[in-house]
């Protein structure tokens, strides 16, 4: 006889049915711990042990930001192969929120808690909990937990960034790749030497420093080569390039030289023991901003450079002098002070005279070259709409002054544009740029002598539908101006 608790066949006893769940650990390149995630795996699976769910796969990212979703290829696998697509478990278990990640944008944690939900699964933070059903605090819990994740990196971001401003002042090297022919240097807590450090190597201990010191010794030759080259010979950047590649010398990139990654050794004050921090600044996943100079960090001889300070400010000085060059002001300084000297203008002439742009340069900035010539007499060519904007308005009762343009009695629209006259041989001619916004219906161009007065010889009535899509030049005695050249405004009373 058998006591009532006693089973006959114990082996066929059925099991209490556990629940299924799948996992996921993460940590971050920052956290040293390299023992994070086991130790993530031992708190989870203890959970689900205490709890009777049955954990069929786990997923892990191993130094991986939690800042975003993207980089993270064992998160992106469990939400696309798994939460989206299988229905064979239930939970989704994370040890706490921070795992799950840090979003900037707690909006995106709770988004993909929402897909898990969506698919019919539910996760569970298990230094949390499961919630109790209907519990109102549990979400308003979960949402502190992600504003805290996120806070967290942003606290942390803001110390690592004064952190290293700090050891850029004091004159070490703040992280980051050495520049070309430059090696960083381990420094005990006595800041004595200890060895080099190779690519991808880092301080073990937090109070050692890194310095910069001469790096492979082809390269060093080559920032040498680069800075003679440049200043003693006065090769340009495209020549000095040119001569590297075929030497058969490659850039830092691994790649051919090119003028751009000339200039950039050039002008990179790392080369006579500068250190320079916060050029760029890229905090917490965001794109990547240039910051301007005054916000840079800058400490001047931190080591010995490879090139001597008065080398590298002679480089500078050329660099300078050639940026002038293009300055807008200078250009047309230079163009003006070419015309007083000459009488005349052409773009040939450009090409002879020394320190001045070409007609290029000229027409990138000005839209052309005769476009930069009318730019030396914008006073008069000002001057020049006003009073023709005067004798408009006595010959109608309605001019609207609307943007850049006239609204003549609320019929037709009008664009001024006075042109001073152009030498050209033994003649001259207007340049006008006839205005092709569909809200011009005429552009009015006016002829202005060729002096430093105000002299309006007459008009041309350029109306937009009977253009070509071009700039105008017309000359005295050209078709064009017999065509559309006007005497007065008379004109203008047919519309």
């Amino acid at each position: 006889m058998t006591n009532w608790w006693e089973i006959e066949d114990i082996g066929s006893a059925p099991l209490p049915a556990e629940i299924r769940a799948i996992a996921y650990y993460r940590h971050s390149a920052q956290d040293r711990q390299e023992n994070s995630i086991p130790i993530q795996q031992e708190q989870v699976r203890e959970w689900a042990r205490n709890h009777s769910v049955e954990i069929i796969q786990e997923f892990a990212d191993h130094g991986r930001s939690g800042l975003t979703s993207e980089g993270r290829p064992a998160f992106t696998d469990m939400m696309e192969n798994w939460v989206k697509k299988r229905s064979d478990f239930e939970y989704v278990l994370c040890l706490d929120v921070s795992r799950w990640g840090r979003f900037q944008d707690i909006d995106l944690s709770a988004q993909f808690s929402a897909e898990c939900k969506r698919a019919g699964k539910q996760v569970i933070y298990t230094t949390i909990g499961k919630p109790r059903e209907n519990d109102p605090l549990y979400p308003v819990y979960v949402q502190f937990e992600r504003f805290r994740a996120a806070q967290y990196s942003k606290e942390l971001s803001e110390k690592v960034w004064r952190g290293c401003v700090k050891i850029t002042e004091q004159g070490y090297w703040a992280g980051g790749s050495p520049p070309y022919a430059t090696s960083r240097l381990l420094l005990d807590e006595k800041r004595e030497p200890l060895h080099k450090l190779e690519t991808g190597q880092r301080k073990g201990i937090q109070n050692q420093r890194v310095t910069l010191v001469d790096g492979d010794a082809n390269e060093v030759a080559v920032i040498k080569r680069i800075f003679h080259e440049f200043v003693s010979l006065g090769f340009s950047e495209h020549r000095i390039a040119e001569g590297l590649n075929q030497d058969g010398i490659l850039s830092p990139g691994g790649r051919t030289w090119s003028a751009g990654s000339v200039l950039g050794r050039l002008r990179n004050e790392t080369y006579i023991g500068t250190l320079r921090y916060n050029k760029t600044s890229q905090k917490l996943k965001t794109p990547r901003k240039h910051n301007p100079p005054d916000k840079w960090v800058r400490t001047p001889e931190a080591f010995d450079g490879i090139i001597d300070s008065e080398q590298f400010l002679q480089a500078q000085l050329i660099l300078a002098k050639r940026r002038q060059k293009y300055d807008p002001g200078f250009m047309l300084e230079r163009l003006r002070e070419i015309y007083e000297e000459y009488g005349f203008l052409r773009t040939s002439m450009l090409k002879t005279i020394e320190s001045t742009p070409s007609a290029g340069s000229y027409g990138n900035e000005f839209g052309s070259f005769d476009g930069a010539f009318q730019r030396l007499y914008d006073k008069q060519r000002k001057e020049a709409r006003e009073k023709v904007l005067t004798l408009i308005s006595g010959h109608f009762s309605d001019v609207i002054e609307y943007a850049d343009f006239l609204v003549i009695d609320r019929r037709f629209s009008i664009a001024i544009e006075p042109a001073v006259a152009v030498p050209h041989g033994y003649d001259f001619y207007w340049p006008f740029r006839p205005d092709f916004r569909e809200v011009i219906d005429i552009t009015l161009g006016v002829f202005l002598a060729h002096s430093d007065e105000v002299e309006i010889l007459g008009y041309a009535a350029l109306p937009r539908l009977m253009l070509p899509n071009k700039t105008c030049r017309l000359a005295v005695t050209s078709i064009s101006t017999e065509l559309f050249g006007l005497n007065d405004l008379k004109y203008l009373l047919q519309f």
